[in-house]
């Protein structure tokens, strides 16, 4: 990679669509990026673009050479930024949107060891159930799950939080215990419906490695984890929790779990899916330290965090 200023011109030309789009990127002129593509293409022996002066086009050579050395731009890039953070204290301001609940169950038990590790860290939490927008929101990173994933952003996975189906000792003394998912059809189910787009979450299950959605019967619906939660303990039904909300009212014999094997093992007839939990930033390249830092702090509290698991419950008749 002895011309990498050439190589540069190059793929910032490919990508911007012209040479002067690469110039401008660049900071040079257009008759500079020019000559460093020449050079380049003299340096290789062959032509990489057909340029006239209203376009441009990618030989084959071109398209080969290009595939090859824009992920090597990209890796130097993201090195660099690297590098800056190890030669930088982190510090400065962090603005962090998260879930409501994952957010107050989780993430703010963690921050007072976070923002003791970095103490010159200014943060600011944005708790919303809603895609926020990073950019019109000034938001420099947001926890999320799966479903709610944005192309434009950066996604690293931090933690997967099992769900459990749980309904109050009152209620299933009245009612019955459900054996199956399928028998949730016969039982007041308490659902929740998501703020992004009004839809009402499906419980999904996974059996034998495929997934199904069996039917519930709902009869109470809330845009509020917290609240279902809150219900469910009143005895008004079945709800659906992520375990960060059920483990400590199931160890406190308010909720007690559902389908889980006779024998009472980590093991269910029916295990309800998982939900899936990312960082999100908006570029990978120039990372700032606070976010780069929060990213790795969350990324390792969470690894074998205590409300991140499904603990052996004993069998319940």
């Amino acid at each position: 990679m002895s011309n990498l200023r050439g190589i540069e011109t190059f793929v910032r030309a490919v990508e911007g669509g012209s040479i002067a789009a690469a110039a401008r990127q660049l900071g040079i002129s257009a008759a500079a990026a020019s000559q460093n593509l020449g050079r380049l293409e003299e340096e290789l022996g062959t032509r990489l673009l057909t340029r006239t002066t209203r376009s441009q086009a990618l030989t084959a050579a071109g398209e080969m050479y290009f595939a090859h050395v824009s992920p090597l731009l990209d890796g130097l890039a993201y090195a660099k930024s690297e590098l800056s953070a190890l030669q930088d204290a982190v510090k400065g301001r962090l603005k962090l949107s998260c879930s409501v609940a994952f957010g107050r169950h989780v993430v703010a038990p963690l921050i007072p060891a976070f923002l003791a590790r970095y103490p010159q860290v200014n943060l600011e939490m944005l708790m919303a159930d809603r895609n926020v927008d990073h950019v019109k929101e000034d938001v420099d990173a947001s926890i999320r799950y799966r479903d709610v994933l944005e192309p434009g952003l950066v996604a690293r996975r931090i933690a997967t939080s099992p769900i459990l189906i749980c309904a109050a000792p009152a209620y299933l003394q009245e009612h019955g215990r459900p054996k199956i998912p399928e028998d949730l059809a016969a039982h007041s189910c308490l659902t929740f419906r998501r703020p992004l787009d009004g839809r009402i979450v499906q419980w999904p299950f996974l059996r034998d490695g495929m997934r199904f959605a069996p039917t519930v019967h709902t009869t109470t619906v809330c845009n509020d984890i917290d609240t279902l939660a809150a219900l469910a303990l009143a005895g008004a039904g079945v709800t659906r929790l992520s375990t960060f909300i059920a483990n400590p009212l199931i160890a406190a014999g308010l909720l007690e779990p559902l389908f889980l094997a006779a024998d009472g093992r980590e093991q269910t007839l029916a295990d309800p899916e998982p939900l899936e939990y990312f960082a999100c930033f908006r570029d990978r390249k120039h990372l700032p330290g606070p976010v780069r830092a929060f990213v790795d702090f969350i990324a390792e509290a969470l690894q074998d965090h205590p409300l991140l698991h499904t603990p052996v419950w004993p069998a319940l008749a």
